[in-house]
């Protein structure tokens, strides 16, 4: 059994901005603490994204804490611009991410450490977990009466391959759920589809004009709120409504972005309401987004009666060795950078380090903070959705 201090779990946003701040703070990559990736590559779940998310698309990139991510060509794929960006932040820094790896469950160890366990058969033994997992590894299905008896193709946003595969050019797609993705996808899928329909449990709400500072903060709140108390995280951009753009105000326009209420079953042609309509269908496309990945962290018993993990600030109530970064009112650029800061000074507390150390060769005082980000605007930070980060 490998023994660390800290063992970082996801290498995206949240755990490369944690690492940083672990490694500032005085504690050595590879030897006192080590961060654990299931991804092939850098990049974290930016690296899963569809081929037509171009940088330009991407709403709300921060640059990870000391280093900026300058020059990016907009018309490039996220997917490369990101993944590359993560892949020299890994380098400059040195915080020798191991990869393949997956955590398959974390364990209490009996002398006050917790156990963690890989796909690797390594097992290490650490004072702390910062977990930064995300949500793209666990795409939420909804299920409705039906759904096995569908005769056309079914799929989710995780596996998207952008509007000119066969399962869109001319056929008729239902797209399901009220978010950015959702969004994005049907203007898409619309240029090539003989028919589409979006189809929403909700109204959507669109925001037209610029997205002040309060109000940000505001919504991170009411989301805050709720893992406080216990409860299951909700997206920022579900309190914060969809931002209108030139392209969605076309899309609405051309009678695109026209919102139907949710069907109640699933027939082998299609979909079908309460009142007996149906509409025939030869793909549905679920963009309705991911649930947190923590399955690993079951052994634990942390989740409380109301389904979720109560918090404080980044720090798991039922065990203060845990933290959970990119989770709930951290789950955007800016907020992961922000978390993973407040894991790793709280987490060095727990350590008894004391007062935080000062920077580590390398390691500029200016970036400390972990803020300086890309310039880009809070609306843009605020109003993306799981699939834009």
């Amino acid at each position: 059994m490998n023994e660390v201090a800290v063992v970082v779990v996801g290498a995206g946003q949240a755990g490369l901005s944690s690492a940083f701040h672990l490694r500032r703070t005085g504690y050595e990559p590879g030897r006192e603490f080590v961060v654990l990736d299931e991804a092939p590559q850098p990049g974290g779940a930016w690296q899963f994204r569809w081929p037509t998310l171009t940088y330009g698309k991407v709403h709300g990139m921060h640059a990870l804490p000391g280093m900026e991510l300058t020059g990016a060509d907009p018309q490039r794929r996220s997917s490369e611009v990101i993944g590359e960006y993560f892949a020299a932040y890994e380098e400059t820094f040195a915080l020798a991410v191991r990869r393949p790896v997956r955590v398959r469950a974390v364990r209490e160890n009996g002398d006050g450490r917790v156990r963690v366990e890989t796909s690797d058969g390594t097992t290490w033994s650490a004072r702390a977990v910062i977990n930064a997992t995300g949500t793209w590894g666990r795409p939420f299905w909804p299920r409705f009466p039906g759904q096995e008896s569908f005769s056309g193709q079914q799929l989710h946003t995780a596996s998207y391959p952008g509007p000119q595969s066969d399962v869109f050019t001319g056929k008729r797609v239902v797209v399901v759920g009220g978010g950015t993705s959702a969004v994005q996808h049907l203007l898409e899928v619309s240029e090539v589809a003989a028919e589409t329909a979006w189809v929403t449990r909700r109204e959507p709400v669109f925001r037209d004009g610029p997205f002040a500072e309060d109000q940000g903060r505001a919504a991170v709140a009411l989301v805050e709120d709720r893992v406080r108390r216990g409860l299951p995280p909700r997206s920022v951009v579900s309190v914060t409504g969809l931002p209108m753009t030139e392209a969605m105000r076309r899309a609405r326009e051309r009678g695109v972005l026209r919102r139907q209420a949710m069907f109640e079953r699933i027939v082998p042609e299609g979909v079908e309401w309460g009142d007996g309509w149906r509409m025939e269908a030869d793909t549905i496309l679920w963009a309705t987004g991911f649930r947190p990945a923590i399955d690993h962290l079951a052994p634990l018993r942390l989740r409380e009666a109301g389904g979720g993990i109560r918090m404080d600030g980044t720090r798991v109530v039922a065990d203060s060795r845990i933290h959970l970064v990119g989770y709930g009112p951290s789950a955007s650029t800016i907020g992961a950078n922000r978390a993973g800061r407040a894991a790793a000074r709280d987490v060095h507390r727990l350590l008894g380090g004391g007062p935080i150390a000062n920077a580590r060769k390398g390691v500029g005082d200016a970036a400390a903070n972990g803020e300086q980000g890309s310039g880009r605007s809070l609306e843009r930070v605020a109003a993306g959705d799981s699939a834009t980060r």
